[in-house]
């Protein structure tokens, strides 16, 4: 007897404290407005590395949690990988439910088929995520898509070109169609309502898929607030209804959630409300994928590179234009990575590089500000997740002296910029 009360006390210990996963708490309506509560969370709720307290996050209310976990661009897609293993496995062991979000970015170009080819790409890049965390379980919401920028060439940090709606929605239905094709779960959309109406063409296909909308500024414990409400007209686009509402699934109402509460180390944190009652959110659950062996994500996988189109000569007031191919060894783009040029001598300073992805696998590199004389080195074609091989073209280019340009006058000094309150008309629950 005192042997099984010491099983008993043990067992009891490691629940408590989360080192066996007793499976999913039961949906509570402790949301703003009776409804199921939920949080979305990215790096930033890890100031310094710090854990999050998914523990402290349930008991003040919240059932489900979604996660960054991957991003078209390949820095920021290694560090949301992994916070994605971490704050998942914590989460689930703490009962709540979890998703994961993909950050996505469109390439620059305007044929249909290159469209169609990077958005398979970037789906591809998903599913290898979902394998690697081992599939869908009923403890998972689908994953989502976060669409919202059109931006598709930006150049020392500002936007130069963008995407026209139907390109948009044809990148986007590429990609929510083949999610759907291998895990039997349609994705969410994650978007905001200017962007649905002024960026993306209305579709009936497009809203077939569970919408995720960001709208700030009304409080959704008032019954007769809805996200994303002119004063006057409707916002047109896909998921709108006869009556001007959106139809959606989870509301984000909030940015500025206080972080202390909900058991992260930043100051802020989104905050969401799922639409439905407990009924419709199991829905969302149902369906368990688990991934093959060729689902996995490859290590180290042989690329080849190649050079469409690069300079042998130009001056010190041009641009040297690179543009570079790279394939995967059954002919198809590469999923991840970027290209840079490599001085063969390390003193040279390279200039300024600007990588613009103009499609799945092809990459128009710009180097400015070089000075003149012979530059003798390589393009290379990386990928710092190790997912494909690094693969290198040996380019030489001579820059001549061009002729000195007339001095810009000075700028008028602006005034230095007051802060602005990023909370400002938000919600702060």
């Amino acid at each position: 007897m005192k042997r099984l009360f010491l099983l008993i006390t043990l067992c009891l210990s490691l629940v408590s404290n989360n080192v066996i996963a007793a499976g999913p708490l039961q949906l509570v309506t402790a949301g703003p407005g009776n409804r199921i509560h939920g949080v979305d969370i990215s790096r930033w709720q890890h100031p310094y590395d710090k854990p999050i307290n998914f523990t402290k996050m349930a008991t003040a209310g919240v059932r489900f949690v979604i996660i960054k976990g991957a991003d078209a661009q390949a820095p920021a897609d290694v560090l949301a990988k992994k916070y994605l293993i971490a704050d998942r496995a914590a989460a689930q062991a703490a009962g709540l439910y979890t998703g994961f979000y993909y950050f996505s970015y469109l390439p620059d170009t305007t044929k249909k088929a290159e469209i169609i080819a990077d958005a398979k790409a970037q789906a591809q890049k998903v599913i290898w995520r979902l394998a690697e965390i081992g599939g869908y379980t009923e403890q998972d919401l689908p994953v989502a898509l976060d669409l919202e920028t059109n931006c598709v060439r930006k150049i020392a940090g500002v936007c130069k070109k963008f995407a026209n709606k139907d390109q948009v929605s044809l990148w986007a239905k590429t990609w929510l169609s083949e999610v759907t094709l291998k895990t039997n779960r349609r994705p969410f959309i994650y978007s905001y309502p200017n962007f649905l109406q002024s960026a993306m063409a209305r579709s009936k296909e497009l809203a077939q898929y569970p919408l995720w909308i960001a709208a700030y500024g009304k409080h959704p414990a008032v019954a007769t607030n809805h996200p994303g409400m002119k004063s006057v007209g409707c916002f047109a686009h896909s998921w709108t209804k006869a009556d001007c509402t959106a139809d959606y699934q989870i509301w984000q109402y909030t940015s500025c959630g206080k972080g202390s509460k909900y058991g992260v180390a930043s100051s802020r944190i989104d905050l969401n409300v799922f639409s439905g009652n407990e009924d419709k959110f199991y829905a969302l659950t149902k369906g368990v994928w688990q991934p093959d062996v060729v689902d996995l994500l490859p290590y180290n996988e042989t690329t080849t590179a190649t050079l469409i189109s690069s300079v042998t000569s130009i001056t010190t007031n041009d641009v040297a234009n690179f543009v570079v191919d790279a394939v995967r060894p059954n002919g198809t783009p590469v999923v991840t990575g970027s290209v840079r040029f490599v001085s063969a001598d390390s003193l040279v300073k390279a200039g300024v590089q600007d990588v613009i992805r103009s499609a799945s696998g092809r990459w128009t590199l710009k180097i400015s500000g070089l000075l003149a004389g012979t530059y003798v080195g390589f393009v290379e074609y990386f990928d710092e997740s190790n997912t494909h091989a690094s693969s290198v073209i040996p380019v030489m280019f001579e820059v001549t002296q061009g002729p000195t340009p007339s001095p810009k006058p000075s700028p008028t000094k602006k005034p230095v910029p007051q802060p602005v309150d990023a909370c400002a008309g938000q919600i702060r629950n």
